[in-house]
C-alpha cells in the first residue's frame, strides 16, 4: 500500500515542475534536496547549480538553503533537478526588460576567462575585453570578484547569449560630464584642471568630463619651445579659459594668464637709476629693445647706445648681445608700461680735445737759456707780429 501510495505522489510531479527545496546534504558534485510534498529526496548535479562554472558545489549552495529547483527527469524513487534553468527562467524577462530601456545595473565579475570577463545574472554574461573599459587593459586578473556597473548590448534569449559593456556605462557618464561642463562653463572663469595628454602644439587639460586646449604659445609668459620643458601628463594646472565652441565641443585654455605679468611689480623690480643686465632682442633704426626680464623688454634709443655719434644701433650692437643699461624712465601703467633704458650712461665718456686759437710757428727755433732770451719773450715776438698781420 505504501509504495502504491508513493507511486501516486510521485506522479503528482513531472518534468518542468517548479519545486521549493531545501539542501540537506551538499557533496563534491551534487546537491541533495528534499522537496516539500516529494515522496523521496532529488539530486541536483553540479552542471545544474549555476549558469557559471562550479569547482565544488559548496560553492554554489550550503546545507539548509532553501531553493526553487526545476524537474528535469523523473526516476524511480529519485528526482533530477536544476537551478540554474530556474535562475535563467526568473532572469531572462528581467534582462529583456534591461535591455529594452538601456538600463544601467550593478553585476559582481565572477570570473576572468580568455577574451573578457564573465557575470552571473542568472544566465551567463559575458563581457568581451574590448567591452571592458574605454582604454586598452592588458591584464583582467584583478578585475575578479569587483562590482562594476552594466549595460545589456546584445540578447538572444533562444540562443542563451548575452553580452554585456562596462564601457558604454563609462562613455555614458563622460558624455554627461562633457555636456553639463560645456553648458556651464563661461569664458574668464578660472578653473583647475590635470594634464592629459602633451602634443607638439600645446598641451590638454582635463576639466572634469572634458579636455580643453591649452596652446603652446598660451603656457608661459616666456618663449617655449618645448611643452614638456614646462609640463607633465597627470600634472594640476590652473587654467582661465579662452573661448567656448559649443558646437563642436573645444575649448580654449590659458595657464599663463592666470599667473603675474612679466610686468607686474616693474617698478619695484626696475627703479629710476637702477643698474641692469640684459640681452639685446631687435635692433630698429632708432634703438634697440632689450630684455631684462623674461618677457620685459626696454628700449635704449638710439641717442643712449654710445657716446660717439651713430647712424645705425648696427654700428655699435648686434642681436643677442648681453650688456649692461641703466633705468632712465618707468612710465605707464598695467598692460601698458614703458621702460627707457641707456647703455652709455654706463660707460665712461671720452677725454675732451683742447682747441687752441693761438697758431706757434712749429719751426722757430727756442734760443739757448745762456742767450738772454726767455721764452715769454718769444712768444711776446710772436704776438706782436701776429697783431701786425
Amino acid at each position: 500500500m505504501s509504495e502504491e501510495m508513493n507511486l501516486g505522489a510521485s506522479q503528482q510531479f513531472k518534468e518542468g515542475d517548479i519545486v521549493n527545496a531545501v539542501a540537506v546534504q551538499v557533496d563534491d558534485k551534487s546537491v541533495t534536496v528534499t522537496i516539500d510534498g516529494a515522496p523521496f529526496d532529488g539530486i541536483v548535479p553540479i552542471s545544474e547549480l549555476s549558469s557559471l562554472h562550479v569547482e565544488k558545489a559548496s560553492d554554489a549552495v550550503s546545507v539548509g538553503d532553501e531553493l526553487k529547483l526545476l524537474i528535469t527527469k523523473v526516476e524511480e524513487e529519485n528526482f533530477v533537478l536544476s537551478k540554474r534553468k530556474v535562475d535563467a527562467l526568473n532572469a531572462w524577462d528581467k534582462l529583456e526588460a534591461q535591455f529594452a530601456t538601456g538600463e544601467v545595473f550593478e553585476a559582481e565579475v565572477k570570473d576572468v576567462v580568455k577574451g573578457g570577463l564573465v557575470v552571473d545574472l542568472g544566465v551567463r554574461g559575458f563581457v568581451p575585453a574590448s567591452l571592458v573599459e574605454d582604454y586598452f587593459v592588458e591584464e583582467f586578473d584583478d578585475y575578479k570578484g569587483r562590482t562594476l556597473s552594466f549595460k545589456i548590448v546584445e540578447l538572444d534569449k533562444e540562443k542563451g547569449r548575452l553580452i554585456l559593456s562596462h564601457r558604454a556605462v563609462v562613455e555614458d557618464e563622460k558624455k554627461a560630464k562633457k555636456q553639463n561642463v560645456i553648458e556651464t562653463i563661461q569664458v574668464g572663469d578660472e578653473l583647475d584642471g590635470t594634464v592629459q595628454r602633451i602634443a607638439a602644439f600645446g598641451a590638454f587639460v582635463d576639466l572634469g568630463g572634458i579636455d580643453g586646449l591649452v596652446h603652446i604659445s598660451q603656457l608661459s609668459h616666456q618663449h617655449v619651445t618645448d611643452v614638456t620643458d614646462v609640463l607633465s601628463e597627470g600634472q594640476q594646472v590652473r587654467v582661465k579659459v579662452l573661448s567656448v565652441d559649443t558646437a563642436n565641443e573645444r575649448i580654449s585654455l590659458s595657464i599663463k594668464d592666470t599667473q603675474p605679468g612679466p610686468w607686474a611689480e616693474i617698478e619695484q623690480k626696475a627703479p629710476v637709476d637702477s643698474e641692469l643686465t640684459g640681452v639685446v632682442r631687435r635692433l630698429v633704426p632708432f634703438g634697440a629693445f632689450v630684455e631684462v626680464f623674461p618677457g620685459v623688454e626696454g628700449l635704449v634709443h638710439i641717442s643712449q647706445i654710445s657716446h660717439k655719434h651713430i647712424g645705425t644701433p648696427q654700428e655699435v650692437l648686434t642681436e643677442g648681445d648681453e650688456v649692461r643699461v641703466k633705468v632712465l624712465d618707468v612710465s605707464g601703467e598695467e598692460g601698458n608700461y614703458r621702460l627707457s633704458l641707456s647703455i652709455k650712461q654706463l660707460q665712461e665718456a671720452p677725454a675732451q680735445k683742447v682747441s687752441s686759437t693761438i697758431e706757434v710757428d712749429e719751426s722757430y727755433e727756442l734760443p739757448e737759456e745762456n742767450s738772454g732770451f726767455s721764452f715769454a719773450d718769444v712768444i711776446g715776438d710772436q704776438l706782436k707780429k701776429f697783431k701786425q698781420d
